[in-house]
């Protein structure tokens, strides 16, 4: 039996994944860490950050960009504007085995623009157009037509996230986004991994369909997004850190 994956790594899994299995794609500026804009909008800040760390944030995302903060942080300095704080949950799968499914289909990078426009109709969260560089993505078609998929997102050691689960409307209530879960969670077992996921505190629904499956919650974290200050229009340079 592989052994259980340690947890902390978990507390910033953002910041593990871009040390660790998506160092391929990591930006990297001082000890701030980000994925390329088109990959996904998260970046990682080290531990107590100060001001050259939000500096280099700056210089990273560039004047008026906003990006997607996690780890433990103090709120950002005065003249960055706060843009999302939205409570959540952090879900872990140890004793989640998964399922395969003969009906599921891997989804690759010509299924991307499908992919796209039902992230846009269903709103499950940030879907880019490289997301699907981060790992195994799994679909489900009717007629043709994909109606529901999930996939793989931050991937720190030993750990896998499942991320992207979304049905079409006209498809809900059959069960789909609950093969496709186990679908994705029986590959990263596969692998010797361990699935967890993240989620809205106020998606009540899908937190009670994944704690069904068997996800168990580990933490609540917050999902923040700021601003980068703009320009000061008489010098042309950011605003400065205060």
């Amino acid at each position: 039996m592989t052994a259980p994956a340690p947890s902390t790594v978990l507390d910033d899994p953002v910041r593990a994944s871009l040390l660790g299995a998506h160092a391929r794609l990591a930006e990297r500026r001082g000890r701030v860490l980000r994925y390329p804009p088109d990959v996904s909008a998260f970046l990682s800040m080290p531990p107590a950050p100060g001001p050259a760390d939000w500096a280099d944030v700056a210089a990273l995302v560039g004047p008026g960009g906003h990006v997607a903060l996690t780890g433990p942080m103090p709120a950002a300095p005065v003249g960055w504007e706060e843009v999302m704080d939205v409570p959540g949950v952090q879900l872990t799968g140890e004793h989640v085995a998964g399922a395969d499914d003969a009906d599921v289909v891997r989804l690759g990078p010509e299924d991307v623009p499908e992919m796209l426009d039902l992230v846009e109709r269903t709103k499950p969260g940030p879907f880019l157009p490289r997301t699907i560089e981060l790992g195994v993505y799994l679909g489900l078609r009717f007629g043709g037509v994909l109606v529901a998929m999930a996939g793989e997102r931050l991937h720190p050691p030993g750990w896998t996230e499942i991320s992207a689960v979304c049905t079409a409307p006209d498809h809900r209530g059959r069960g789909l986004a609950t093969r496709l879960v186990l679908a994705v969670a029986a590959g990263i077992r596969n692998r010797g991994e361990t699935p967890f996921l993240h989620a809205a505190a106020a998606n009540t629904g899908a937190i009670r369909l994944y704690e069904r499956l068997g996800f168990r919650l580990r933490r609540t974290p917050d999902f923040r997004a700021v601003r980068v200050p703009a320009l000061d229009p008489s010098l042309g340079t950011p605003v400065p850190i205060t």
